[in-house]
């Protein structure tokens, strides 16, 4: 199969979703979805990087909240594909899993494209809040890493199976992250330096956490669902209900928004859509191919 296909969690349902044209769209329409009104003056700050299929093979691209100024970041031979992306605190640069060269690598590239550079073996990558070190998966294991020096820690225990999606809190001290026992995912926090996990929650198959800006909550996602929830683990809240599935949630950098991915089913095909944090109607911001993996700075 070949690395490309031991690409876990993100491309492994990357690369199920299927464009399903007209009836995918009918479905989409029927939840009662509407598109991004027509860029304005003044509209959402910032732009959202995420993943695509669009041009073929999966690679970075990034677009505005209102579903305007499309860019590809990202090129690469046939067969290879960067998913997982992830800004810098300070918008200069961005993380990405790959496979190019044959091996799953965290790679890094300036928001045009330049500067393309791998860092190190493994893929899931986040950055500190100074955006002097990393966090990513290697191996079954999460390491820590800093980008000065190379300097790596180990996490996560070692009797600890298949933990994915590590995400820094804003105050650098913790680290969210979801782990599989006998199938079924749970969230956890650790601290930034390893130690002993602590449970947050641990129904509904909960994954891919996500800080909110000023720390205070976590964004999961279910089975099917987005959700918010403290990190002592109360406070547990619905963000989408409606039909379809929900993935990869990620707040606004003020935290009033959440960009995720929308689908009719599993198999795709995946588009971004925006939420109130609040709650209201969902905001489609793209449409063509599969979108997947959003981040908003």
């Amino acid at each position: 199969m070949g690395s490309v296909r031991r690409l876990e969690f993100a491309l492994e349902r990357a690369m199920r979703s299927t464009r399903l044209g007209v009836f995918a769209c009918a479905a989409l329409a029927s939840l009662g979805f509407v598109s991004a009104p027509s860029p304005s003056p003044g509209a959402e700050p910032g732009r959202i990087v995420f993943s695509s299929d669009r041009s073929g093979d999966w690679r970075i691209w990034t677009v505005r909240p209102d579903g305007s100024d499309l860019k590809q970041v990202t090129d690469g031979r046939k067969d290879e594909h960067d998913v997982d992306p992830a800004w810098r605190p300070d918008g200069r640069e961005i993380l990405f899993s790959s496979t190019r060269g044959g091996t799953i690598g965290v790679w890094k590239t300036a928001p045009d494209g330049a500067s393309l550079a791998r860092i190190c073996d493994g893929d899931q990558a986040d950055w500190s809040p100074d955006g002097k070190s990393i966090v990513f998966r290697r191996g079954g294991r999460l390491y820590t890493r800093e980008l000065a020096g190379a300097k790596e820690t180990c996490i996560t225990p070692a009797d600890w199976p298949h933990p994915s999606g590590p995400s820094w809190s804003p105050d650098g001290k913790t680290i969210a992250f979801a782990c599989r026992w006998q199938g079924d995912n749970a969230i956890y926090l650790v601290d930034a330096g390893g130690g002993k996990p602590r449970t947050v929650y641990d129904k509904k198959g909960a994954c891919e956490p996500r800080w909110s800006p000023d720390g205070k909550r976590l964004l999961y996602e279910t089975e099917t669902h987005i959700a918010t929830i403290e990190p002592d683990g109360t406070g547990n809240r619905l963000v989408t209900w409606f039909g379809g599935v929900q993935r990869y949630g990620q707040w606004s950098p003020d935290g009033t928004w959440i960009v995720f991915c929308q689908a009719p089913s599993e198999q795709g095909p995946w588009e971004l859509y925006r939420i109130a944090t609040a709650g209201g109607t969902p905001i489609r911001i793209t449409e063509e191919g599969s979108d997947m993996n959003p981040d908003w700075r």
